[in-house]
Formats: C-alpha cells, sequence, structure tokens
C-alpha cells in the first residue's frame, strides 16, 4: 500500500508518494480534470490519499474517491500545529500530510456527501444573491441620502416606494442611475424566489427538514442551511460534540459565560449563522430582521 500526499494549490498539487516509511517518489499534477483523472488512473484501489481542505479539495477528493482505497481529508490548521517544519516547501508539505497518515496522526476532517455537498453549494448560492439584494439596496438608500432626501415612511421597495421614488426631485444622472438599480433589484429578487421554490420543495421531500420546520420559526431556509452544516447527524457521538464543531453555545453556556440577555442568539460558523439569525426572533415572538 502506497500513501499519498497531495498539497493542493489553486491551478496544481504537489505530490509525494510514501511507501514502507520512505518517500519513492514526488511530482506535480495540473489540476485540469482530465489531468487529473489520468492521475488517478495511475493509483491503486490499496492506495490512500491524503489532501488538506482547501476550496478545490472537494473536487479533486471527488475525482480521486472511486481510484484509490481511501481519501482522508486533513485540517490544515491542525496540521501546522502538529508539524513544525523549519523549512516549507510544497514538497515538504506533502510529505508532511503523508507521514502524518501513516503514523495515525492526521487531524481529519468530515467529507461531505453529495447531498450535503449540494444543499451547501445551493446555500452559498442563495448567501451570494442575497447579498446583492442588500448591496443594491444599499445604493439605492445611498443615492436617497446624497441628495437629503428624508427615509421614506414604508416599504421603499414595494410598488408604493417605487411610485414614490419615481416623484423625488433628483438630477437626471442619479435618477436614471436609481432607475437602473430597481431593475436590477427586480431581477435579483426574482433569482432569490427561484432558488427558494427549490429549496422549500426539496425541504418537503425530505424527512429531517420537515422535523425541524416543526420548530417554531425554523423556515424550509432555516431547516436547508442546518442541514448543508451538519450533513449526517449521526456522525456526532453527543450534542456537546456538534456544539464543539458548530462553534454553538447553548443558551445557558452564553447567558453563563457573557450575562447576555439575548442570549438566544448564539455564535455559530458554517451556514448555521445565517440560519439560526433568521430563526431566533421568530422563535422569540418578534418579526424577522429586514433584509
Amino acid at each position: 500500500m502506497q500513501i499519498v500526499g497531495m498539497d493542493i494549490h489553486r491551478s496544481f498539487a504537489q505530490v509525494a508518494i510514501l511507501e514502507d516509511g520512505t518517500i519513492i517518489r514526488q511530482l506535480r499534477v495540473d489540476l485540469v480534470h482530465d489531468r487529473l483523472v489520468a492521475f488517478a488512473k495511475t493509483l491503486s484501489l490499496e492506495d490512500e490519499v491524503v489532501i488538506e481542505v482547501t476550496g478545490n479539495s472537494a473536487a479533486v477528493e471527488r475525482i480521486l474517491r472511486p481510484h484509490v482505497k481511501r481519501v482522508a481529508v486533513a485540517n490544515p490548521r491542525l496540521v501546522r500545529a502538529i508539524a513544525y517544519a523549519r523549512v516549507k516547501t510544497d514538497k515538504v508539505d506533502a510529505g508532511t500530510l503523508a507521514k502524518l497518515h501513516a503514523a495515525g496522526f492526521l487531524p481529519e476532517v468530515w467529507v461531505a456527501d453529495e447531498d450535503t455537498y449540494s444543499r451547501r453549494r445551493q446555500m452559498a448560492e442563495r448567501a451570494g444573491v442575497l447579498a446583492q439584494i442588500i448591496r443594491i439596496k444599499g445604493r439605492m438608500k445611498a443615492i436617497l441620502h446624497a441628495n437629503l432626501i428624508p427615509p421614506y415612511k414604508g416599504y421603499l421597495f414595494g410598488k408604493r416606494g417605487q411610485h414614490w421614488l419615481n416623484s423625488l426631485p433628483l438630477p437626471s444622472e442619479e435618477r436614471a442611475m436609481l432607475r437602473r438599480l430597481i431593475v436590477e433589484l427586480e431581477r435579483v429578487t426574482k433569482q432569490l424566489a427561484e432558488i427558494d421554490k427549490v429549496v422549500a420543495q426539496q425541504a418537503l421531500d425530505d424527512p429531517r427538514a420537515l422535523k425541524l420546520m416543526t420548530i417554531p420559526g425554523v423556515s424550509s431556509v432555516v431547516a436547508s442551511s442546518v442541514l448543508a452544516s451538519i450533513g449526517d447527524i449521526a456522525r456526532f457521538p453527543s450534542d456537546s460534540a456538534l456544539d464543539l464543531e458548530q462553534g454553538v453555545k447553548t443558551p445557558d453556556r452564553l447567558q453563563r459565560d457573557r450575562g447576555d440577555r439575548f442570549a438566544f442568539l448564539s455564535v455559530p460558523s458554517g451556514f448555521l449563522d445565517v440560519g439560526q439569525l433568521e430563526e431566533a426572533p421568530a422563535a422569540h415572538g418578534r418579526s424577522k430582521m429586514p433584509a
């Protein structure tokens, strides 16, 4: 059996092949789909590959998985904490990954299954579209503020708000800019509605999401965000293990640590932050936070 350590970069991966405790070969592989597949075919079903979490590591793992015994994915921060090297090069890093795995000291992370990975991509796309909407609304408000126009008393981005915007005394160039922003806002809002429709349908087809949606304030978006972040709940031996991975503080811990009366707002990471911030106000009898 060979252990293949791969130090992944944006366009290439440095590879170190370890056999019987000795690095027998080093090479560089271009991270182009066809070339990575060709490299994967040179490996055997007895080999194990070690990579670190990066932006493109999920794609590398998917391509290599059918051709080897196992693909282990490591936490890069913990790898650096365990293995210190005076000389840091791509070759050294690739060799370090292989040796840590061979010694049983590799700090691995859970590799998301296809369903969880698909949800994560979907929720990331939704977050990007939502960020566009927020930026456009901010630019529209900035135009009004720059022209000393007081805030609109109502929902600015509805039909009445648009009618009010059209009646404002603005310079011609800024009126044209505002008109373009309104058109862009309508287009991006439709994109968000289309994504939310798909998310809602998938949530209705998933028993786990349906169970989450029985909690007050948990919508299909919140449920999908939780599932995207957690994946298979069975991989956690206890609720404290889940809290530790997601960075979630339970209300009693938050109140004890900070004395915060808003203890229901925990401080998670990943996809849980959007979901939890949407869910918490509704669960406590308040309207959701505005976009």
